[in-house]
């Protein structure tokens, strides 16, 4: 770890020049200047001031582990595609997490196969077309605008028996796609 590359970084975040961050810790700019080239290497005290000015502690300065995304660009995003469906996730490796959203296209007279029960539950909203929602034996007609929210105790798949493709925002908890 280069700690005076890092103090450097947080320095210029903040918008403050090397003289205002050495008078704020009480030392010369020149050992401001040396320290974030990595020439010299502060006690822990000098460190813990410096850092104090910069609005952190040690163990936040120190921590290695990279903030998690929170935000994708298509780019980030993974699609599969076949003859009756396309299946869009919106959120990557979205396995490890809770939930799993994904963005699903049915086209006209296709479906999902069926899934078999499972522990967990989902939820959709049909952006467009309309789509039916079997749940075992029970058939769910849901139209553009609408939505579906069930435990997945018992079979379940889509159909799309109307004559336009049908596009279903789709979430399920745990991640099942």
């Amino acid at each position: 770890m280069n700690i005076g590359e890092k103090i450097k970084a947080r320095r210029q975040r903040l918008g403050l020049t090397q003289s205002e961050l050495a008078d704020r810790a009480e030392l010369s700019k020149g050992f401001i200047s040396q320290l974030e080239r990595d020439l010299t290497s502060p006690s822990i005290a000098t460190l813990t001031d410096i850092l104090e000015c910069l609005g952190t502690d040690l163990p936040e300065f120190f921590n290695e582990r990279e903030e998690e995304k929170v935000a994708f660009a298509q780019a980030d995003l993974f699609e599969k595609t076949d003859d009756d469906k396309s299946i869009l996730w919106l959120v990557p490796n979205a396995q490890k997490n809770m939930m799993e959203p994904i963005l699903l296209r049915l086209k006209a007279g296709c479906s999902t196969e069926e899934d078999h029960p499972h522990e967990g539950e989902e939820f959709g909203y049909v952006l467009c077309g309309s789509v039916t929602l079997v749940l075992g034996m029970k058939k769910h007609k849901i139209r553009k605008g609408g939505s579906f929210y069930f435990k997945t105790n018992v079979p379940h798949r889509i159909e799309n028996n109307g004559k336009k493709d049908a596009e279903i925002l789709w979430v399920s908890t745990p991640p099942n796609f």
